[in-house]
């Protein structure tokens, strides 16, 4: 089996897990911000002793960082905590699973962007693709009864959430995969290691600080927390260095392909962690936006 194939499951069944343990954490005593920052207060501790040890068996220097990695590294880091806000947020109005399809939206939003940002046309059937995610989102964002007209059902809080997590996470993919190719190292776990270290540690300083001025109090709850946090912490820490190891050695395009096994692992987890039932519109939506984003990277 090819290292980035197996990079994506694991990265997919731990990216589920920490999915999970926000869905905890943040039903508790942490706010949406405090639950976010716990991933990253916890995960950089443990990347930085992984890396540590790694470089340091196998005698590697740390390699040179140069401003294009910052811009890039960074870049990506604000998408993936923006992102992590909303799904948290979205976990809050809707059950595990659909909020997890929500964040698939990425694969459909990263071809809009590009179309906008670099000019890739879109081939007809892209649009297709586009068009059935489109009907898959319309069944997942009616809101619970159905009552109301079209647009209150479409223009739910929900809905919203969801499609700006998957908008930031596509940001953040495409800033995390730029950057670790920016650094100089025939290893990949180097390029990955180093990335994640980086950018764990820049996103945990700078929520620390956040929390510290606008939400007096949240610090000691995560600290509190940690009997699950540290739990979160590791999850994180292992989902992302599957991911950036996945889009350093393979294109962002199969790796996103590979990793929807992601909704089977929510779906499981809705089920049988969280009891939660699973309406018919619920899993047609979930069919349709699956199948949307295969046939997007599939035929585009």
């Amino acid at each position: 089996m090819d290292l980035w194939i197996a990079a994506t499951v694991a990265a997919a069944f731990f990216q589920t897990l920490r999915f999970m343990l926000h869905k905890v954490l943040s039903m508790g005593r942490l706010t949406t911000t405090g639950s976010t920052f716990a991933r990253f207060a916890y995960a950089a501790p443990a990347a930085w002793l992984m890396i540590g040890g790694y470089l340091w068996v196998q005698g590697a220097p740390v390699p040179a960082l140069t401003g294009t990695f910052w811009t890039y590294a960074l870049t990506g880091a604000l998408g993936q905590v923006l992102a992590t806000l909303c799904v948290v947020a979205l976990f809050r109005q809707r059950n595990f699973a659909v909020g997890i399809t929500f964040k698939k939206t990425e694969v459909i939003q990263t071809a809009l962007v590009g179309l906008v940002v670099l000019g890739e046309a879109l081939s007809l059937a892209g649009w297709a693709a586009i068009a059935v995610g489109l009907a898959g989102v319309v069944l997942l964002s009616d809101t619970p009864g159905g009552t109301g007209g079209w647009l209150r059902r479409m223009g739910n809080r929900a809905v919203a959430l969801g499609l700006a997590s998957g908008f930031f996470f596509a940001i953040s993919a495409v800033g995390y995969r730029a950057a670790s190719l920016q650094i100089d190292a025939a290893d990949p776990l180097i390029r990955s290691g180093v990335t994640l270290v980086c950018v764990t540690s820049s996103q945990a300083l700078a929520m620390a600080l956040w929390l510290r001025l606008r939400e007096p109090g949240q610090l000691s709850a995560v600290w509190a927390a940690r009997r699950t946090a540290i739990w979160l912490g590791l999850a994180s820490m292992a989902g992302s260095l599957g991911w950036f190891t996945a889009f350093t050695l393979q294109t962002a395009a199969y790796v996103q392909a590979l990793g929807q096994v992601e909704l089977i692992f929510s779906l499981m987890a809705s089920v049988l962690f969280f009891h939660e039932t699973i309406t018919r519109r619920e899993l047609a939506g979930i069919g349709l936006l699956t199948l949307s984003v295969l046939m997007l990277v599939a035929f585009v």
